[in-house]
């Protein structure tokens, strides 16, 4: 069969191709803008990729064309397809009707850290000898790609709330009819699909309506806003992590003030300790999240724990791109306050009084629309730099940004020069923590030139 995937950049429609070249398609696809690591990954599959979305793409006509989220009407590729009356189907359809219809779905999802918990409770089960298959927002260490097909019958996915496609308004994670869900956190984001967090509350309930009685709901009770979720009704047994008087799954950190050594408790009795590359509480959260899906998939929590010591992250995680003059340099993903806020704070407890300098691009959807302009510049207090880059067409005044970091803020209107500005602003010993969700011009290595020039001057 030829499958033909339009918006095939993205991190899930990339994963979809991967797999749709695994179980024997042929497999083209379209985008624009494409940038690493879906870039390469594609690349490395002999996928044939085309520029742009005319409508010519078309002949020959594939067998099947799966439309991403990024499509919209007024394309001349989609108008063509709609025109000739082509088969078409969403990613998150496609996937369902193909792959996982014979599958024990175990499906991540939440506001943050989806990423990071699909990547661990993969490796946990791939640990465990079960070749999971998985698709994934990012590219975890332990694999190198973002997605396999794997073997029957585990499927690890990162379930995420967005639109499914412009012909289908649902969340994609409602196509997934996971039999182990974990619920990691939730609030508001999204700003161009979902007017308040409420609409969002409604579609996590829709996919809790669709798990099996004899299926498992893993939640973090420290979480208001899932617990309405499932204060609206719930037909699954759950467990529940973090803290709180209804957590099973609870942690005490060990000695290192960056939280890379824990100690796993169930029921307040310990099952082992855990010493691995990732920092943060939140990694903690993520990882007795894991456990506790993997258990229920029948994986037993020492060997869980054993998988964590040889977990060795995500690109785009706290990823260090380069060090020059002393200057560490690192890329990370972190595009919501919260998010934000969390990958600062496990920075600064791992490298102390160190400087930190954040640079935040703001990407996203939500970003650009200034839903979080008023938390964002807390989110930040962590740094002792603040770089802010706002572009001609960010729409909307980043004054109340630049005001709650106060002195230590700076913002740039060129990736050029802000590259330029940093290199001249670093100290030997400095951390440089670049976030985006997306390319951002490619700075991470234009700043690491920087600095080399910056040392040979």
């Amino acid at each position: 069969m030829h499958v033909h995937i339009l918006g095939i950049g993205g991190t899930f429609m990339g994963g979809v191709a991967a797999i749709a070249k695994s179980a024997g398609h042929r497999v083209t696809g379209s985008d624009r803008n494409m940038y690493p690591p879906m870039s390469t990954q594609l690349q490395a599959l002999g996928v044939e990729v085309v520029q742009g979305f005319e409508a010519a793409q078309l002949d020959p006509l594939p067998d099947v064309i799966v439309v991403g989220n990024v499509v919209t009407r007024g394309l001349p590729v989609v108008e063509a397809m709609l025109d000739r009356g082509l088969s078409y189907v969403s990613g998150p359809e496609w996937l369902a009707r193909e792959v996982l219809k014979d599958r024990w779905v175990l499906a991540v999802a939440g506001t943050h850290g989806k990423t990071t918990t699909t990547s661990i409770l993969t490796w946990i089960l791939e640990h465990a000898g079960l070749n999971p298959g998985f698709l994934i927002g990012g590219v975890p260490a332990n694999f190198g790609m973002s997605a396999r097909l794997g073997s029957a019958p585990f499927f690890v996915i990162e379930a995420d709330e967005y639109d499914t496609a412009f012909f289908d308004k649902r969340a994609k994670f409602v196509h997934y009819r996971p039999r182990t869900v974990i619920l990691n956190n939730l609030e508001y984001d999204h700003a161009d699909i979902y007017p308040d967090v409420a609409s969002i509350e409604r579609q996590f309930h829709h996919l809790v309506r669709t798990v099996p009685g004899s299926g498992r709901i893993v939640w973090n009770v420290g979480d208001a806003r899932l617990a309405e979720t499932l204060g609206l009704g719930c037909w699954t047994p759950r467990e529940g992590f973090g803290s709180g008087q209804e957590a099973k799954w609870t942690a005490a950190a060990r000695g290192e003030k960056d939280y890379s050594s824990f100690e796993v408790l169930e029921d307040g009795v310990s099952r082992g300790e855990v010493r691995w590359s990732l920092i943060g509480a939140h990694n903690i959260e993520n990882a007795l999240a894991a456990i506790a899906a993997a258990r229920h998939a029948g994986v037993p929590v020492e060997q869980s724990i054993a998988a964590l010591k040889s977990f060795k992250g995500i690109a785009r995680r706290m990823e260090l791109r380069g060090e020059v003059r002393g200057v560490k340099v690192y890329d990370d993903f972190a595009h919501h306050p919260t998010a934000v806020q969390t990958t600062l704070d496990g920075l600064r407890r791992r490298v102390g009084q160190a400087r930190i300098i954040a640079v935040l691009e703001p990407r996203s959807a939500t970003m650009k629309m200034g839903a979080h302009r008023d938390t964002l510049g807390p989110s930040l207090a962590q740094a002792d730099e603040v770089w802010l880059y706002a572009p001609p067409d960010l729409g909307w005044d980043i004054a109340p940004v630049m005001k709650a970091v106060g002195a230590r803020g700076h913002s740039s209107r060129d990736i050029d020069a802000l590259a330029r500005d940093l290199a001249k602003a670093a100290r030997s010993a400095d951390h440089v923590l670049i976030m985006s969700n997306g390319g951002f011009g490619g700075l991470h290595g234009k700043l690491l030139e920087e600095l080399g020039k910056e040392g040979r001057g």
